[in-house]
């Protein structure tokens, strides 16, 4: 065999697999587990990993049969999607790859070279995105620029604003300007680099990226580079304070933070993309919240008596399993609410579906899977699906399809012993209900203080689509339901 076909050979046998786009348009992932080392045995849908993306967290299969021959990335390294993240020698019985002649002489195979050459494919777990360059054009070198020196008063706020002082620099060195470029013929100012969820941060902030100081890799600008640039500038450099007046106290001292008594957590994952998600819709939708208490002593009844109905046998029944009806009949009765804003086209979208969503906390951070066409589903189907979507959640196998196209969503705080809150809207949504703690009060039943089951509803919603008649509506008839759940019968 000649060095050339051993060569080819070889790049036949390293079958490279790249990280895939597991969640429609995610530019990057977290390793969190891998469940295979190099020497490894593999077969084709293994699954070899556990990435976290900004949605959900996801297991890899890999696509080849053989012995894994690198891995390229440790646990809880964030990888760029279409980046190499693991290697498999189909051909192990070959011999070393190492004593293969001509084995650099071609690069390896990847996986998505296995697949159609053209167009985008359909994004499968464990399969990668639609081949495209992933290489970054050099950044220009940027023209020495002489170091400064930075005010107390910086560092100071530096500290205040949660982040770490910036280290002492040099005082300023006189360095020779740089020679005129005449107008006509100055170049064309270089775009800045940044990932796409960046550059939509940076626009939600109304930061130039041009202004914007880059601390990425090869000057790619991130995320923290733009909160910085938001952060209000900090103070005028310190001024000699004046001698005091006599019998006028001097200032108490600064305290400074104790840094062995505090712990920093990098935010990333779903925590990172839903306090972002959070951010945007807190100062993108004008919220208005509503509040009304209710006795449900009825409903809480319904629910120990569908608990013994045969037809709910097996089945997880509980008070959110009704507040969650009661929510979908009076959407049916003012179908206007469902509806999202199109800001692009400047159009309200109204919608002849309903897929609700149920905020679950994980150990991850907060989710809010959604169950599709809500609204047609009978009392039966919606306790199963409502009872797989927050085993799923607490398992931390929510699919990001699952968290995607919801319309109105419902928060319980209740389960945490609180009576009601003012829930933030999840971005794209019209409304969102949170559901307080039911408890025994003091409460007037035909005309007499009796003890009743009460809770307070705390109704947030979008006032570009839903105006306080529509929203206080739709929050009267979820309370009179649940109020008279027979309701469900005559209304639903």
């Amino acid at each position: 065999m000649t060095a050339g076909t051993a060569g080819a050979a070889n790049t036949q046998r390293i079958r490279e697999f790249k990280m895939p786009d597991v969640g429609e348009g995610l530019t990057e992932a977290e390793i969190l587990k891998w469940y295979v080392q190099p020497g490894d045995t593999v077969t084709d849908g293994q699954v070899v990993c556990e990435v976290e993306t900004a949605k959900a967290a996801v297991e890899l299969p890999i696509p080849y049969d053989g012995v894994v021959h690198a891995v390229n990335f440790d646990e809880g390294t964030t990888v760029d999607v279409g980046t190499v993240i693991i290697s498999v020698d189909t051909d192990p019985g070959a011999g070393p790859v190492a004593d293969q002649p001509g084995a650099a002489a071609a690069p390896a195979v990847t996986a998505e070279e296995d697949e159609e050459p053209q167009g985008r494919q359909a994004v499968l777990v464990g399969y990668g995105a639609a081949p495209s360059s992933t290489k970054r054009r050099a950044r220009k070198p940027q023209p020495a620029v002489p170091a400064q020196t930075e005010p107390v008063s910086v560092g100071l706020q530096a500290e205040l604003n949660g982040r770490s002082a910036p280290a002492p620099v040099a005082a300023p060195v006189a360095v020779p300007a740089p020679p005129v470029v005449p107008a006509a013929s100055a170049p064309a100012a270089e775009r800045p680099l940044a990932k796409p969820p960046v550059r939509k941060l940076a626009k939600d902030l109304g930061i130039d990226l041009a202004t914007v100081a880059p601390t990425g890799p090869g000057g790619v600008i991130t995320r923290d580079d733009v909160y910085a640039a938001a952060a209000p500038t900090a103070a005028a450099p310190a001024v000699a304070p004046a001698a005091p007046e006599v019998g006028v106290p001097a200032a108490a001292p600064v305290v400074a933070f104790d840094a062995a008594r505090e712990r920093r957590v990098p935010v990333k994952g779903v925590r990172k993309a839903t306090a972002q998600a959070m951010v945007a819709s807190a100062f993108n939708a004008p919220h208005v919240t509503e509040f009304i208490t209710v006795d449900v002593t009825r409903t809480m009844k319904l629910v120990q008596d569908l608990k013994q109905d045969p037809d709910m046998a097996g089945l997880r029944v509980n008070p959110l399993l009704l507040v969650a009806k009661a929510f979908l009949v009076a959407i049916k009765r003012h179908p206007e609410v469902n509806a999202s804003w199109d800001e692009a086209n400047q159009e309200i979208v109204y919608k002849d579906y309903i897929n609700l969503g149920i905020a679950a906390a994980t150990p991850r951070g907060l989710i809010v899977p959604n169950i599709k066409d809500a609204g047609v589903k009978t009392l039966p189907q919606l306790a199963t699906e409502l009872g797989e979507l927050v085993a799923t959640a607490r398992e931390g196998k929510t699919s990001p399809a699952a968290m995607s196209g919801g319309t109105v969503t419902i928060t319980n705080v209740g389960v945490f012993g609180v009576d009601t809150g003012t829930p933030i809207l999840n971005p794209g949504e019209s409304a969102i209900l949170a559901v307080g703690a039911i408890k025994l009060q003091p409460w007037v039943h035909k005309g007499e203080v009796k003890p009743r089951q009460v809770t307070t509803l705390a109704l947030s919603f979008d006032h570009r689509l839903i105006d306080g008649e529509l929203g206080s509506k739709l929050l009267a008839d979820i309370a009179a339901i649940l109020e008279r759940p027979k309701r469900l019968i005559t209304w639903g």
